[in-house]
């Protein structure tokens, strides 16, 4: 049986998606592209007058009365209203982006109760997103580069935007895509990678043209349209002797070339940078400070509307690993944090949800609670970097919810500070949050089928990070299996639970343990390599030695990176006896016979977890085997092909990460397993 199937899945949009939208009469009240994309819709039923079709889509100018409405409330910024009575739906948006997104939403709510065994009761409800700016950026080169291939740290194929150094001709493909994002509420997108190599950097200027046929695209579908671009593009581009950004002639070079942008691109968003850092040129080069990058292109985005981006992944990767006072998780803090108040207005610092770089179990960054007068997002990584890379099943909505629910500040939590959702005596200007895309040409999207609904669940979390990942899941399994029956929709649910409700935290138990992070192949950061990195200028170590293990970054002993943290973080970090286990190694280096929390010494705590999570794979695969009789109808033929060749090889995975850790642990410490499992 082939595992490719005969063409694109639709993942959680089907035409049985909205087919309750169109069983009947519809209009579509209004004009504008995103209007024109509702249209499309709702093809499929007949159409009526406004006052009496079945579903209605409209824009906020709209009156109650012509809508066939007693009365209607106003549509709140960027959301919609939706009223549902006699058997009518109406869906009245903002604007035609948030009607847009208003369509989409009520499908979920239809085939959300669907699943629960429910009809959708008549009344009103109100709906606007909580993060202001739900930001994709896509790692996309235009070219195939020789390391990463054509998406950096991608695992679903090439580019949907690009192929043969330039844009696509047929983007087709891209318009479903964006018929996805709009159906979980994202408003903008960034098209190729924050690492811009040459090729990449004529996006700004020689390719602007094919630039605005993606933004065509996705204006259609109620989002804008950013570039990452190189700091070192009036050098390069402009062939000016510097990239200064207090000279002059930089300046100008900045302002000509975004006007130029805007002329071709009128509602472009603006630019993401990534600077001094990986390589990337930056201002640091000419004894300037990030704030002043950043400004620069501020100032020429600023008569436009746009917003620059400016991501704080700054860090040294050519440290001395012999040098145990420099910290990699201090860099963001100490680069950023002292410059709070002096990034101009349309500047967004976005900073990486913990403070190394998206591992399995990481703290929350300090820096999105240390810059209350700076507009902070906070990133995540949905493109499975370092848990699993869409090989291995690993739902990421848990920890996304975790963190988005911390209260950093002890007040508020991180979404809220994101959001500037705060106190009026710390008035947090608005970041939003972004994610880095995991899609690609694969004809399942995301490599991996069960990958989608990390896609999904980013969407849904940044319009309102209260959803429970489990209620998430229910949405994406009901909208992805629209077309089962009932039976079958109940029975795929259930299957799915067991297999990704606690996914991540089985991936976790057999990779690397209590926060210590990475132990994986250099490079390629897939499959275990417990020194891999260890004595590499990334900073990237767990001094593992005859001892103990974990990095000291105490204020008392060590990096003094707890000291970052604000109360009661800080002496919650600070202390071996309130540090959580799942922490530890993060925060401190303690002997193997440590006792945890759990009762449990870090030692065994290894070799059980470990072998524990080996044997639970017997439960996912088998949940997936359950499903069996459903292959053909419910479940199509090469979907379930792929998700078990993706099974076999995390089994294949997880037990070489059992053996590689339990045997590590052992030869480090001298100490057996209690339980005399074996080690090699």
């Amino acid at each position: 049986m082939s595992s490719t199937p005969s063409r694109v899945h639709p993942a959680w949009l089907p035409p049985e998606a909205l087919a309750p939208l169109t069983s009947g009469t519809a209009a579509v009240v209004g004009d504008g592209p995103c209007l024109d994309t509702a249209r499309r819709e709702l093809a499929g039923a007949r159409p009526a007058p406004a006052r009496e079709a079945d579903v209605v889509v409209a824009t906020g100018d709209a009156c109650a009365d012509d809508l066939g409405l007693a009365e209607l409330p106003a549509p709140p910024p960027r959301g919609a209203v939706t009223v549902r009575t006699g058997g009518r739906l109406v869906v009245v948006g903002h604007d035609g982006a948030a009607a847009l997104r208003g369509l989409y939403a009520a499908a979920r709510t239809a085939a959300r109760a669907r699943l629960a065994g429910r009809s959708t009761p008549d009344g009103v409800s109100i709906d606007a997103p909580e993060q202001p700016r739900r930001m994709l950026d896509h790692w996309d080169n235009m070219e195939v580069h020789p390391v990463m291939g054509q998406v950096e740290r991608g695992y679903a194929g090439g580019s949907l935007f690009f192929e043969a150094g330039r844009v696509r001709d047929d983007l087709a493909r891209v318009h479903e895509y964006a018929r996805l994002l709009a159906s979980i509420g994202i408003d903008a997108v960034a098209v190729n990678n924050v690492n811009v190599h040459e090729r990449e950097a004529h996006l700004l200027t020689d390719d602007l043209a094919d630039v605005a046929r993606l933004a065509d695209v996705f204006r259609a579908y109620g989002m804008v349209t950013y570039l990452s671009v190189s700091f070192g593009s009036p050098r390069l581009l402009g062939h000016l002797a510097t990239n200064d950004p207090l000279d002059e002639d930089v300046r100008a070079w900045w302002r000509q070339a975004t006007d130029r942008v805007y002329a071709t691109i009128p509602d472009f968003g603006g630019y993401v940078v990534k600077a001094d850092s990986e390589g990337q040129p930056g201002p640091f080069a000419y004894g300037r400070t990030h704030a002043d990058g950043a400004n620069l292109l501020a100032e020429a985005l600023r008569p436009h509307g746009g917003t620059v981006v400016w991501r704080a992944f700054v860090y040294d990767h050519r440290q001395d690993w012999r040098d145990r006072s420099t910290d990699r998780a201090r860099a963001a803090h100490d680069h950023f944090a002292p410059l709070d108040g002096r990034f101009a207005e349309n500047v967004v610092l976005q900073v990486k949800h913990g403070p190394m770089d998206f591992q399995v179990r990481e703290p929350v960054s300090p820096v999105i609670a240390a810059m209350p007068r700076t507009r902070v997002a906070v990133e995540l990584q949905v493109t499975q970097e370092y848990t699993g890379q869409q090989r291995h099943v690993a739902y990421l909505a848990p920890a996304w919810r975790e963190y988005l629910g911390f209260r950093l500040d002890g007040e508020h939590t991180v979404a809220q500070l994101a959001a500037g959702e705060t106190s009026p005596d710390r008035p947090q200007p608005a970041g939003g949050l972004a994610a880095v895309s995991n899609v690609g040409t694969d004809a399942f999207w995301t490599g991996h089928p069960l990958a989608q609904a990390n896609l999904y669940a980013f969407g849904r979390l940044a319009w309102d990070s209260s959803l429970t990942a489990e209620e998430i899941l229910d949405e994406w399994v009901a909208l992805t299996f629209a077309g089962a029956d009932d039976a079958a929709l109940t029975r795929i649910a259930a299957a799915l639970h067991a297999m990704m409700d606690d996914s991540l935290a089985r991936y976790e138990a057999y990779t690397a343990p209590l926060g210590i992070g990475f132990m994986v192949t250099p490079g390629v950061h897939y499959g275990p390599s417990v020194e891999g990195y260890e004595y590499s200028p990334w900073g990237t170590y767990h001094f593992a030695d005859r001892d103990g293990i974990g990095v000291d970054r105490t204020v008392a002993t060590g990096t003094g990176y707890t000291g970052q943290y604000p109360s009661p973080w800080r002496e919650t970090y600070e202390s071996l006896e309130t540090c959580p286990d799942e922490l530890l190694l993060f925060f401190h280096h303690v002997p193997y016979t440590h006792v945890l929390h759990s009762g449990s010494t870090v030692v065994q705590h290894v070799y059980d977890s470990r072998a524990d999570a080996v044997e639970q794979l017997d439960d996912v695969e088998g949940a997936w085997a359950s499903l069996a009789d459903l292959v053909g109808t419910a479940v199509p033929e090469a979907y379930d092909a792929r998700v078990r060749e993706r099974l076999a090889e995390q089994r294949r995975s997880a037990v070489e990460w059992r053996d590689q850790l339990r045997t590590y642990f052992h030869r480090a410490s001298g100490i057996p397993d209690a339980t005399g499992r074996a080690i090699y």
